[in-house]
């Protein structure tokens, strides 16, 4: 009995290893042959079958070397700065690769910061991963956004007993950041505001950056006003422009108006920024409609722009005054020679009258009023009269 125990202990153990070593064979892996068709042709990387019937194995896949990981030092670079480009590539074929070249190009954004960008790997065994440091610097000149940075791989691989070469280009990119140069000057306010009427702050820009700034909103917050547009849209500034942001508003009252000037732009990174401007306006009353002088002091501010009200009153009763002096004088004037021409007439009247007087003899004046003059003869017209 107990031999028989054993006996089949010993069937069963020659089972099982009759069965692991079946399956040890059928896991082997299998050379593939091609075998020759009608047309007497075979694939890209097989040959033709020979007269005696042998068959070529087909070459495996190529080797393929990609980059999984690189790193440059932070979310971007700033434009004329260095940094270190570190990026790690695995060799994911299935035989090995040696006299490995690697190039790092830069294109219009980057440059070598020292040294070279070529390298020189002996070998990298199938599914093997190496890192490489490479320094470099963004230009001055590139544009802001994402730069595309191009590594080459040049290599070798031996499969199926023969030495192929092959390539790949693989590219990446490194965002490049401008400095911030868009400024403000500070708020120009008028030198006197008026409560009730409509004023004026004004700030100059100008966008000194190699990059556009974006989507650009000014905006005047607080109380005790009202302005046409609290906020308005400016738009996207380039390089290099300039221009004015105009902020119209009318105080309630006097006093002092506290107000915050805000500026919401989006730099070349495409970061959200804000300037902000406080401001203390000392508001004045309005003159008065009846006091004089209101006019000047509140249209001539800016400038004489002429004379004041009373001054055009005064000026007004003068020419009156002027006027009736002139129809006084007139008048007058008129009446003196019509009385002068009534004594010229009485001259006139008298003077032929003192001729008649002469013509009858009569030589003093004085005589002639009180001594009469004697008739004349009837008798004797043309001859003298006769003495008493």
């Amino acid at each position: 009995m107990k031999h028989l125990y054993h006996r089949t202990i010993a069937i069963i153990v020659a089972l099982l290893s009759t069965l692991s070593l079946a399956l040890a064979v059928i896991s082997l892996p299998h050379q593939a042959y091609a075998v020759d068709g009608t047309d007497g042709t075979s694939g890209t990387n097989s040959t033709s079958q020979g007269s005696d019937g042998d068959s070529t194995p087909i070459a495996g896949p190529v080797p393929n070397i990609i980059i999984t990981n690189f790193a440059y030092g932070g979310d971007s670079v700033a434009a004329g700065s260095k940094f270190n480009l570190d990026f790690t590539f695995q060799n994911k074929g299935q035989v090995a690769v040696t006299n490995m070249v690697v190039t790092v190009d830069g294109a219009e954004g980057f440059a070598i910061a020292g040294g070279t960008n070529t390298f020189y790997v002996d070998a990298l065994w199938a599914g093997y991963a190496m890192t490489q440091t490479v320094p470099m610097q963004a230009l001055a000149s590139a544009k802001s956004g994402a730069q595309p940075v191009t590594v080459n791989f040049r290599y070798e691989y031996v499969d199926a007993g023969a030495r192929s070469s092959s390539q790949s280009d693989v590219k990446i990119s490194v965002p490049i950041s401008q400095p911030d140069r868009f400024e403000i000057s500070d708020p120009v306010v008028p030198d006197q505001v008026i409560a009730g009427q409509e004023n004026t702050v004004t700030m100059e820009y100008v966008n000194k950056g190699k990059g556009d700034i974006a989507n650009v909103e000014a905006t005047m917050e607080g109380e005790g006003f009202d302005a046409t547009m609290k906020t308005q849209y400016v738009g996207n500034v380039a390089s290099g422009a300039t221009g004015t942001i105009g902020y119209a508003f009318t105080p309630h009252a006097s006093g002092e108006l506290k107000t915050t000037l805000k500026v919401t732009y989006e730099d070349s990174d495409g970061q959200t920024k804000t300037k902000e401007f406080p401001l203390a306006i000392p508001v004045a009353d309005a003159p008065a409609a009846d006091q004089p002088g209101a006019s000047d002091s509140v249209e001539g501010r800016g400038g004489d722009r002429g004379l004041p009200v009373p001054a055009y009153v005064a000026i007004a009763v003068i020419a009156v005054v002027i006027i009736v002096v002139i129809v006084l004088l007139v008048r007058r004037r008129r009446k003196q020679k019509a009385k002068k021409n009534d004594i010229d007439e009485d001259w006139d009247d008298w003077s032929e009258g003192k001729d008649d007087k002469t013509d009858t003899g009569v030589t003093d004046g004085a005589a002639a009023d009180t001594a009469p003059i004697a008739p004349v003869s009837p008798a004797s017209p043309a001859g003298p009269s006769h003495k008493a």
